[in-house]
């Protein structure tokens, strides 16, 4: 792609990617691969790199991230028999997978545990407590210079994982750093877009190259506690759980905009709802659909969920379409009432944060040629 322009911040740089491989049809499912790591076309073979790489060759442990375009590379550290680790998607309930195969695991086997399903069922959490060394990061990028900058999709998951691994002590600075991307998402990046929690690439593996970027950058030394806000402390269980460790080693902690946090007027701890309210983001009458298919609405005490629509289904989608983009885009929710007839589907998630975030990462899904129709299900039905 051409070089970037001056003043260009990394959301700019972003869209021009989005944007260049949908219109050049680079693009693979799911898509528009806006505000994702994108799948593109050709992500297999641009893998197949990597077990070339001396790097993955003395590597033992590996950590490879869980999008889609990494799938091959996971399956290429399994039929190596080296231990792959794979992050949870947004860390919800831990760190770590090991996915570990069926003992006597075929080729179709170890392709199946690559995949996002199979890193759920094949697969042991890894506490904070374990000694894993990690001896080479995959990740994935929307954008990455020769140089060995790299532009994430702006969630900053991957560079909070690395950070993480290392106050666990389970990457060093010397601990190779590998992307996979399309040759289109090689592009300048200026030096001053990069901050100090950024991780940076050592190798890009492409569909045509192999890149060596000689980078001599210092990787994040450790968590920036004052760049963690408390939603992602609320949200992130293994966060707290180190944030309570360093403190109790005698680090600052001091979280982003913690005293203004403290001393907010008025800020109480949520309480459930009493019997019979109903919170402002929760379903109106579409969720007795979802209670007569085994549901029911929380009672005193109990959290409380919140329903999402998702409409404009194909006329000819089953269920078992809408369950895969779900598990690969890590949105799986509680319970999924299918109304195949009405052209739509209900998705019960545990609480209307959860349901928000999952209505942000199915934005503009396309099933076939038609693009969802999303909603949280009280929203819906006022319309």
């Amino acid at each position: 792609m051409e070089p970037r322009a001056v003043g260009v911040s990394k959301q700019d740089i972003r869209e021009q990617i989005w944007d260049h491989m949908e219109s050049q049809n680079l693009a693979d499912f799911p898509r528009p691969v806006h505000h994702r790591i994108p799948n593109f076309k050709g992500a297999s073979h641009a893998a197949e790199q990597l077990p070339r790489l001396q790097a993955f060759k003395t590597a033992r442990t590996i950590k490879v991230n869980p999008d889609a375009p990494q799938k091959n590379a996971r399956f290429f550290v399994l039929e190596s028999k080296k231990t792959l680790l794979v992050p949870t998607p947004r860390l919800r309930t831990g760190l770590f997978n090991k996915i570990t195969p069926p003992p006597g695991a075929t080729k179709d086997i170890l392709r199946k545990c690559a995949t996002s399903q199979g890193v759920r069922n094949c697969s042991v959490p890894i506490g904070l407590d374990s000694r894993v060394l990690v001896d080479l990061v995959v990740v994935g990028s929307v954008a990455v210079s020769e140089k060995g900058w790299r532009i994430g999709k702006g969630e900053g998951y991957a560079d909070l994982e690395y950070a993480m691994m290392v106050s666990m002590g389970a990457v060093s600075n010397e601990t190779p750093v590998v992307t996979i991307v399309h040759d289109c998402q090689v592009v300048d990046i200026p030096e001053e877009l990069l901050e100090e929690h950024d991780i940076t690439v050592d190798y890009i593996l492409t569909p045509t190259r192999v890149i060596a970027t000689g980078c001599k950058r210092p990787q994040p030394m450790g968590i920036t506690w004052s760049k963690i806000s408390w939603e992602m402390i609320e949200k992130i269980p293994v966060l707290r759980s180190l944030r309570a460790r360093e403190q109790q080693a005698g680090k600052d902690v001091t979280l982003q905009g913690e005293h203004q946090h403290l001393l907010e007027p008025g800020r109480q701890q949520a309480v459930p709802l009493s019997a019979g309210r109903r919170p402002p983001d929760t379903p109106g009458p579409e969720a007795n659909s979802m209670e007569a298919a085994g549901g029911s609405p929380p009672g005193e005490g109990a959290p409380l969920a919140a329903d999402v629509y998702v409409g404009n289904l194909p006329r000819d989608a089953r269920v078992s379409d809408l369950k895969r983009a779900l598990r690969e885009l890590g949105s799986m929710p509680l319970r999924l009432t299918w109304q195949g007839p009405q052209r739509r589907a209900f998705l019960r998630y545990p609480d209307s944060a959860a349901a928000q975030q999952a209505i942000s990462c199915l934005q503009g899904l396309r099933l076939g040629t038609d693009t969802l129709r999303v909603a949280l299900a009280r929203q819906q039905r006022d319309k």
